[in-house]
């Protein structure tokens, strides 16, 4: 693919957002065929994302590679520990002008959809943190879920993204995905759509500097939180992941999660 010199800032940019996006969101492909014991045991692991009490609690829905600490492209990968804060598990979170996270591949469908709980604590904001804003969008704590869908429907822009999430990567930029956020100032509960594609969506529970240094747990209903941010009912999810960044404001920013749990709808 060629660009016109004059276009090329442009087409540069948008190419590493998809290629962002396509590392944060996809996933399912690779996945599909669970892998037997033997693979599984030949599989590189983490040393931070073994079995611990930590992963054991969180959600696991059958796959058998757990959750895992994934890099993303050009970016240098934040600290991931397991750790027993207050007396409960965790796991620590610290960014240093970085980005990654620990996500689990997973598939539900859309009928079984349930609540997800989990909790964080934070012990400070990202000074000059910004979700709307390209340049500042940095978050201490995100929550992301990433989800399925039609994607004729994606407008020419986020077409445009999603060839060259494949040209890539291999893989086209998935439908949608919902990250759970703290901002420093914006309105709790109002919806903040990414500064490049609105395929990402973020809802902020927390705002502001009142609860930090706090536990502070939440149970969400992925399908009415789904379509009260998108406007429309859910595809399959098809990942879970938590995730601490500094890569846009340079910074350094400390996060603790605890399990995080996917309950099934009961039908």
């Amino acid at each position: 693919m060629i660009f016109p010199p004059r276009f090329k800032p442009v087409f540069i940019a948008m190419a590493a957002m998809a290629a962002w996006a396509t590392a944060t969101l996809s996933g399912c492909a690779s996945y599909d065929a669970a892998p037997d014991a033997d693979e599984v045991a030949a599989l590189p692991r983490h040393p931070l994302v073994a079995v611990t009490p930590w992963t054991q609690a969180s959600t696991s829905y059958g796959n058998p590679l757990g959750w895992q600490h994934y890099k993303l492209p050009g970016k240098k990968p934040s600290d991931f520990s397991y750790v027993i804060d207050e007396g409960r598990t965790a796991m620590s979170a610290t960014a240093n002008s970085s980005a990654s996270m620990l996500r689990q591949v997973l598939r539900i469908e859309p009928a079984d959809l349930g609540q997800v709980n989990f909790s964080w604590k934070l012990p400070d904001l990202i000074q000059y943190a910004d979700l709307s804003l390209k340049e500042l969008d940095d978050s201490p704590v995100r929550v992301v879920l990433a989800f399925e869908g039609d994607r004729s429907k994606f407008s020419a822009k986020n077409a445009l993204l999603s060839e060259l999430a494949k040209l890539l990567s291999g893989d086209e930029l998935p439908y949608a995905t919902l990250m759970y956020v703290w901002c420093n100032e914006c309105e709790p509960e109002a919806v903040i759509l990414n500064p490049q594609t609105d395929r990402i969506r973020k809802l902020p529970l927390e705002s502001g500097r009142s609860k930090l240094n706090q536990w502070l747990a939440y149970e969400r209903n992925v399908r009415a939180d789904f379509e009260r941010v998108f406007g429309e009912a859910p595809g399959a999810l098809t990942s879970i992941s938590i995730m601490t960044d500094t890569d846009n404001t340079k910074t350094l920013a400390k996060a603790w999660y605890g399990p995080v749990k996917l309950i099934p709808r009961s039908h």
